[in-house]
């Protein structure tokens, strides 16, 4: 297909690209710039792969950046709250230098209309209207070739997960729940926003009180799909996880496409728990206590929130009808042998879940 024809999907709501996966995938100015110069110079740009859904619209599966890159630099993508992203202006490359400083259009009435800057590499803000494309140039780009694979399996939706994970795993620098993210985002829109919504609730970003390089890497999500599928795990299960990962990813494609899961339950047992422990330890739910100073210190430990958070989340409806000093439960813990053993640095995080986890079920049990 040409890229005139791409630019055409997009502009027409034909094509999804999934805005949200620019949290996860982001190139810089100088990928960007380098793809507009693959294209002026005739250099092959790899397939887009696509799902086509039961609408007819396309799914970007893999080739969001390069699409995004295509759309963002002729003034036309949106972000995903729909508001216009601010044009590109390319940054000079090794075979192209006069690129530097470059817009597809030096169109000002876009800039008043859309009321956002033009988004500059190094252009100095004092310097007038950066250079513009010709209208040859415009039409070689639009004229230029990318070949497309399409899913055409409408209902099939473990081929488009299947293909976005083998296209995507490979010399990725995402973290294992950003990629988890994109993937969810391809098979259960609705799905990623309900976790991410949980994600920002307010007693559980208290009681977590992550960094923001653990929150950029997604980790909370992270948590609150290990809450969602641990939490009711049956012993058996935790017993057999293997590789944590792989076992996150494929319980959350299970739960994706389930038509019996229960979101609105889910939700009041994840908010009730948080809310128990945001009354009553808050940020110290999951820090290490020592018992030799009697004080909580440090950050957030996974191991204490397998056991506090699953414990807690496990016997909900007991506590409510029959509330303990969680407090006191949570010392407790730090001062028996079989939670620190279970809970070592030494051990492969699925040995860890197969012994913590049921610790705090029965430390939070009546």
């Amino acid at each position: 297909m040409s890229i005139g024809e791409w630019i055409s999907l997009y502009e027409n709501d034909e094509i999804d690209i999934h805005p949200e996966f620019q949290r996860f995938f982001r190139w810089d100015i100088w990928q960007k710039s380098r793809l507009i110069e693959s294209i002026l110079l005739g250099i092959p740009i790899p397939p887009i792969f696509v799902s086509q859904r039961t609408d007819g619209v396309w799914d970007v599966v893999d080739g969001l950046q390069r699409l995004a890159t295509i759309f963002q630099f002729v003034g036309i993508l949106k972000n995903e709250n729909g508001d216009l992203e601010a044009p590109l202006v390319l940054e000079k490359t090794d075979d192209l230098p006069s690129l530097k400083d470059v817009v597809w259009d030096n169109d000002i009435q876009l800039q008043k209309q859309s009321r956002l800057p033009i988004q500059t590499s190094l252009i100095d803000s004092e310097k007038a209207y950066p250079k513009t494309f010709t209208q040859a140039q415009r039409l070689l780009v639009k004229r230029a070739k990318i070949q497309v694979s399409i899913i055409l399996k409408e209902s099939d939706e473990k081929s488009k997960y299947d293909l976005f994970q083998r296209l995507n795993t490979g010399g990725s620098s995402l973290s294992s729940q950003e990629l988890r993210n994109c993937i969810l985002v391809s098979i259960n829109h609705e799905m990623y926003r309900w976790l991410r919504q949980l994600s920002e609730d307010e007693n559980f970003m208290s009681c977590a009180n992550l960094t923001d390089r653990a929150i950029s890497e997604q980790y909370d999500l992270e948590l609150v799909l290990r809450f969602i599928i641990f939490r009711n795990l049956d012993s058996a299960a935790l017993k057999n996880i293997g590789d944590l990962d792989e076992f996150l990813t494929k319980k959350m494609r299970s739960i994706a496409i389930s038509k019996d899961f229960d979101k609105e339950k889910e939700s009041i047992y994840f908010k009730g728990t948080f809310e128990i422990l945001a009354k009553n330890t808050g940020v110290d739910s999951f820090r290490k206590y020592d018992v030799s100073k009697n004080k909580f210190s440090g950050g957030f430990l996974v191991s204490a929130f397998e056991a506090v958070a699953l414990g807690v989340g496990y016997n909900l409806d007991a506590l409510y009808k029959q509330p303990i000093d969680i407090e006191d439960k949570i010392k407790q813990m730090w001062k028996t042998q079989e939670f620190t053993e279970g809970a070592g640095s030494g051990r492969s995080a699925s040995a860890r879940i197969s012994r913590v986890i049921p610790i705090g079920r029965r430390l939070f049990g009546l």
